[in-house]
């Protein structure tokens, strides 16, 4: 019978001790899960969040969204988050919020990036998730939806296809891939190509781009279209990194996108100063014709000189005098380069006369070393007489 008893206490003991269990858990789970907050409002770049109607959004552009929440618990470290949901990007933003105290109200304002993310579609409803927590409680609220929708004039630098080195003189394509992604058709669109730094740039039209919706197997037209464009990178570039700029416009849009390319030069001179003479190189594919300019009263042998493709010339000049002048190089009306002389021909009658001086220090020191020698008598042999026994 005692042991009948005890049986029973430890049985008791044991579901009493599950249900203690059972409910701390309840408890704290119930805690863990309570709401933080009551959303009152929401307005999405001033306009009010009604429950049951689309507001619209463009896809690329930034949203302020506005939140108004009253406290249902005294909390810290409390933070609130806008979430944009899609099939291909999410987008999500949050702020901090800090201490809220029970049946106290808030505000909050949270600036979202509109994804864009509208390949296939103008438009399409995106749902807007705004989340209130800390630690212990939280309310998520998960009822709003967004139509975002294509900006109305819009297009894609899809891609910029060319050389990622070039070689100075080189001309070279630049192939462009364009694509309308935004709400209306595009017409009359021109394509810029230019490096700045280098001072060169091309244009060409590209014509019309057809909406998304607009395109069928029946239009001629499509939303993308391909084109090429060609520079030439001057012969006397300076070898770096440069920035091939691309922009795209019509009457509605101007938008530009950038790469960098590489330039090599081997010879980045195309005037060489070598003596009393200049060197006019062409390293081009194409024959050049320079203009050689000396400053009076030096002159040239050639004041126009024609280069071949890949080869070069020589031209002599003639100091006349000139203690300093300079020769400027035109190719057309382009300065090629501008070289500084000093009179070369002056420089050589100096190294001249030093050296005859030089000479005839060391003649007249000979001269005086042989009047000596002639001069000195030679001393007598001394003589030994024989004896004779």
């Amino acid at each position: 019978m005692k042991k009948l008893q005890t049986m029973d206490a430890k049985k008791f003991l044991v579901s009493f001790l599950t249900i203690v269990s059972v409910l701390f858990l309840v408890v704290n789970v119930s805690a863990a899960t309570s709401e933080l907050v009551t959303i009152e409002s929401v307005e999405i770049d001033g306009m009010y969040e009604s429950w049951n109607e689309d507001i619209s959004i463009i896809a690329g552009e930034k949203t302020y969204i506005e939140v108004v929440f009253e406290a249902l618990e005294d909390a810290s470290d409390v933070k609130i988050k806008a979430e944009l949901q899609g099939t291909k990007i999410d987008s999500e933003t949050q702020v901090f919020v800090g201490d809220v105290e029970e049946g106290k109200k808030y505000k909050k304002t949270l600036t979202l990036n509109i994804p864009y993310e509208l390949k296939d579609e103008v438009s399409d409803d995106l749902s807007l998730d705004i989340k209130v927590w800390n630690g212990d409680f939280k309310t998520e609220f998960n009822e709003i939806i967004l139509r975002v929708q294509r900006p109305s004039y819009n297009i894609g630098v899809m891609s910029i296809g060319t050389s990622q080195t070039i070689d100075a003189g080189e001309t070279f394509p630049v192939d462009i891939v364009l694509k309308n992604v935004g709400y209306n058709k595009l017409d009359d669109l021109y394509v810029t190509v230019t490096i700045p730094a280098l001072n060169i740039v091309a244009k060409a039209y590209f014509g019309d781009l057809l909406t998304l919706e607009d395109y069928d197997s029946n239009n001629k037209k499509d939303d993308t279209i391909r084109g090429r464009l060609f520079l030439e990178v001057p012969y006397n570039a300076a070898p770096g990194i440069y920035t091939l700029e691309v922009e795209v416009s019509n009457d509605d849009l101007t938008m530009s996108k950038a790469k960098q390319i590489v330039v090599e030069n081997e010879l980045t001179e195309s005037v060489i100063k070598s003596g009393n003479d200049l060197i006019l190189v062409n390293p081009t594919n194409k024959l050049k014709v320079y203009k050689v300019i000396p400053e009076s009263p030096a002159t040239v042998n050639e004041n126009t000189v024609v280069v071949s493709a890949g080869s070069s010339r020589i031209v002599t000049v003639n100091p006349n005098s000139a203690e300093s002048f300079s020769v400027s190089v035109f190719s057309g009306e382009n300065l090629v380069g501008t070289v500084e002389f000093t009179n070369i021909e002056s420089q050589v009658t100096s190294s001249i006369v030093v050296l005859t001086v030089i000479l005839a220090i060391i003649f007249v020191v000979l001269l005086v070393v042989l009047i000596v020698l002639l001069t000195k008598k030679p001393e007598k042999d001394e003589e030994f007489s024989e004896s004779y026994y």
